[in-house]
């Protein structure tokens, strides 16, 4: 989750034709403005020499791929540098691209500008030289042009970087199924082969008594110290504190955040599914535990979605260090008087207190499904403020993400008879025309509420993987929409080949 564990890597372009003091001065220029951007940057940015042959430019974008750290590449002609140099190197990159076009300058040095500078600083030049060798090899790539000190600029390559970090966990993701997903259930199932083949993570399933028996091996000095914590962190209920009738709960609920840490901490797992149909020898459906996990880092998903618990994760990555939480949701009721539609979002118990707007309450009530005991759960109303929804669809021949944009407010009164976490939020561009675009998508029940990421690092995401992303925002019409989604059809039924 530590965006300094990942590095970028700034590449420039030359060439030899313009003499060893020219090249010391591209160095230097170059160096400044990797250090500026840099300084801009959540992740490491590394500065490579400068680049004027094939067989140099070959070797590094082999080393990109090659390197686990290296989770992106960042290029920028310089000079002229004549672009059948790039071919072999751009044709061999595995590693997300992103095209900087920018200059050493901001301004133009109106009055001493001679043809020296000019040699020196030909960006707008070299750059288009390299555009169209992306284009014509047809290398998948973000395009950004601007100055680095443009805090415009600086975001727009960030959120590239947060993507490209994404793309890298879910490459190497190992999810952990505690049971299969719930019965006669379309939208969780999926192609776990092709995921794999497309995303590169990881999906199996285990018995939930595996679990259990790490549940039950967790000792009581670890649950009195975590159950501790929880006495510090939340508002806990009376009844579940020490020499509270229920205090037993909150120790049991302890034990499966224990059970489950050390689970997944053992198998290498960033993401797990539950699923209240098959709970084994659990005493309690993973409320607590879930959203606690959550709220480090892991991925979640319910009832089996192992596809949303993977995109809970890879947002998670992805929004590191910034503003807002990320958590598993899904869309349950709506409020429906005019001209003040709302949608209610929760699930049974799992949501992620990083979206909370308040100290989450520790509590305990009953749950009418999955035939075991009252669970422990962390109840609160989300913090206001824009954010995305987006969910994760197996559509047969392919995937496809659908991102809605909304707004989350505050109820628009008190829900005292609501025990569980939730979030409301006024959709864009208004709850009609995004339920209509959603439920002609196919998108799934179950998303990931971000109010971290945007739109912007989602498509950058989603283009790197080569998967489909269809948008809801404040332009989106429903006649648009449906065509959108017949373009899509047939231009990724084509990209396929035969």
């Amino acid at each position: 989750m530590n965006p300094q564990e990942r590095e970028i890597w700034f590449l420039t372009g030359s060439q030899g034709l313009y003499g060893e003091e020219t090249l010391a001065q591209v160095a230097e220029q170059s160096r400044r403005i990797a250090g500026e951007l840099g300084g801009r940057l959540a992740f490491r940015l590394v500065w490579k020499p400068v680049l004027t042959d094939a067989a140099a430019i070959r070797r590094v974008c082999l080393e990109a791929n090659a390197d686990d750290s290296c989770v992106g590449v960042i290029a920028w002609m310089h000079t002229f540098s004549p672009a059948k140099m790039w071919i072999a190197g751009l044709d061999a990159l595995r590693t997300p691209l992103l095209h900087l076009h920018t200059q050493a300058n901001v301004e133009l040095p109106w009055a001493s500008i001679d043809m020296d500078f000019m040699n020196l600083n030909q960006a707008a030049h070299g750059d288009r030289e390299f555009g169209y060798i992306q284009s014509r090899l047809g290398v998948p790539r973000k395009t950004v042009a601007g100055h680095v000190s443009d805090p415009v600029v600086a975001a727009r390559i960030d959120a590239w970087a947060r993507a490209a970090a994404g793309r890298a966990e879910v490459g190497s993701l190992r999810l952990a199924r505690f049971g299969d997903n719930m019965r006669d259930v379309a939208v969780t199932e999926g192609d776990k082969v092709e995921a794999q083949l497309r995303f590169g993570v990881s999906v199996n399933t285990y018995g939930v008594n595996d679990l259990v028996a790490a549940v039950e091996a967790a000792a009581d000095a670890e649950v009195d110290t975590l159950v501790a914590e929880y006495e510090d962190t939340y508002k806990v209920a009376s009844e579940l504190r020490a020499g509270g009738e229920r205090h037993d709960s909150l120790r049991y609920a302890a034990r499966i955040e224990l059970g489950l840490r050390h689970f997944l901490t053992e198998g290498g797992f960033g993401a797990f599914t539950t699923n209240f149909e098959d709970l084994g020898g659990l005493r309690q459906l993973p409320g607590l535990a879930v959203q606690r996990l959550m709220a480090d880092g892991y991925g979640f998903g319910g009832e089996g979605d192992w596809k949303t618990s993977v995109l809970v994760r890879t947002l998670k990555v992805m929004s590191a260090g910034l503003r807002g939480g990320t958590s598993f949701m899904e869309d349950y009721t709506y409020h429906l008087a005019p001209g003040q539609e709302l949608i209610l979002g929760a699930h049974m118990l799992e949501v992620c207190p990083t979206i909370a707007a308040a100290v989450p309450s520790c509590e305990i009530h009953p749950l009418g499904i999955g035939d075991r005991e009252d669970p422990v759960r962390l109840v609160f109303d989300a913090e206001p403020g824009p954010a995305v929804v987006v969910g994760l669809a197996d559509m047969g021949e392919r995937f496809r993400l659908v991102a809605n944009e909304i707004d989350v407010v505050a109820p628009a009164e008190p829900l005292p008879n609501l025990p569980v976490a939730r979030a409301v939020w006024r959709p864009r561009p208004n709850l009609r025309t995004s339920a209509e675009a959603w439920l002609t998508a196919g998108g799934p029940h179950h998303t990931v509420l971000s109010a971290a990421l945007t739109v912007e690092e989602l498509t950058d995401f989603a283009d790197m993987l080569g998967v489909e992303l269809l948008v809801i925002d404040a332009g989106t019409t429903p006649r648009q929409f449906a065509k959108e989604i017949r373009w899509n059809q047939a231009y990724y039924r084509l990209a396929q080949g035969f």
